[in-house]
C-alpha cells in the first residue's frame, strides 16, 4: 500500500520537479541515459519504497537487523545536521526518510519535520517527493494502532559515477544551483507492538542535495530512480 502525497496542485508539483531535475542535470547534460530518467521527475510521481503495515505474523517477514537505536525505544523527530558535506548530509537525510515512530509523534509532525530538511529556495525544493515517503493519515492511524516504528542503518553513500564524470568534465556547471546527486544504500528495520522480531528490507535511493558554499546543506528532493 503506497502512501498518498499530501501536496496538492499537480501543475505546481510538475514545475518544481522539472526545476529540480534541471538543477541536477546541469552537471549531467552529457549523459543521455541518466538524463532520461532524471528528467522524468517532472512527469511522474515518486516511486520510492514506502513503509508497509506490519503483518500479523512476524514470521512472514525477514528477521530485523541491528538498528540505529535499541529495539523498543522511542524515536525523536529527525533534525537536519549542519554540514557543508553533501555525502554526510545525504546519509543523514536517507536515515531520516527511512525512519518513523507512530508511538512518539503524529503523521503531521513527521511531515513538518521532514519538510524542515528542504532547501529554502522554493524553485529547487521538491516537497512532493519527500511527502510521498510518509504514510497517509489513514495508513498512519492503522500503523499507530500496532505501535509500528522503523529504524534505519546507512551503509554507504557516494556520488553516482555519471555525476562525478560530468562534474570532472565541467566543474563550473555545479555553481548554478549547487545541487549534488547522492546515492545512499542501507537497511530499514520495522517492528511493532508485541514483536520480538520485525522485518528488514534493503533500501537504496538517490537524493538531490543542495550545498551552497555560504550555507549548510539542505535537501532538494528524492529522485524517482536510483543513479548507480
Amino acid at each position: 500500500m503506497s502512501p498518498r502525497s499530501t501536496n496538492p496542485g499537480g501543475a505546481s508539483r510538475v514545475r518544481r520537479r522539472a526545476l529540480l531535475g534541471t538543477a541536477v542535470l546541469v552537471v549531467l547534460v552529457a549523459l543521455a541515459g541518466l538524463a532520461a530518467y532524471l528528467t522524468r521527475d517532472g512527469r511522474t510521481s515518486s516511486k520510492a519504497p514506502a513503509p508497509q503495515v506490519s503483518s500479523a505474523s512476524p514470521s512472514s517477514t525477514a528477521s530485523a537487523s541491528a538498528s540505529s537505536r535499541p529495539h523498543g525505544s522511542r524515536g525523536d523527530l529527525p533534525v537536519p545536521p549542519s554540514t557543508h558535506d553533501p555525502i554526510a548530509f545525504g546519509k543523514a537525510a536517507a536515515a531520516a526518510l527511512w525512519s518513523y515512530d507512530t508511538r512518539a509523534y503524529s503523521q503531521r509532525e513527521l511531515l513538518a519535520a521532514l519538510r524542515g530538511w528542504l532547501t529554502s529556495e522554493r524553485k529547487y525544493a521538491d516537497t512532493a517527493s519527500v511527502d510521498a515517503l510518509v504514510p497517509s493519515r489513514v495508513l498512519w492511524k492503522e500503523m499507530a494502532a500496532n505501535g509500528q516504528f522503523a529504524t534505519a542503518k546507512v551503509n554507504e553513500a557516494h556520488f553516482p559515477d555519471s555525476f562525478t564524470q560530468a562534474l570532472q568534465a565541467d566543474p563550473g556547471a555545479i555553481t548554478t544551483a549547487y545541487v549534488y546527486a547522492v546515492t545512499v544504500s542501507g537497511k530499514q528495520s520495522i517492528a511493532w507492538k508485541g514483536s520480538s522480531h520485525g522485518g528488514a528490507e534493503n533500501r537504496v535511493t538517490t537524493l538531490a542535495v543542495q550545498c551552497r558554499p555560504s550555507q549548510p546543506c539542505a535537501l532538494a528532493g528524492v529522485l524517482s530512480a536510483v543513479a548507480p
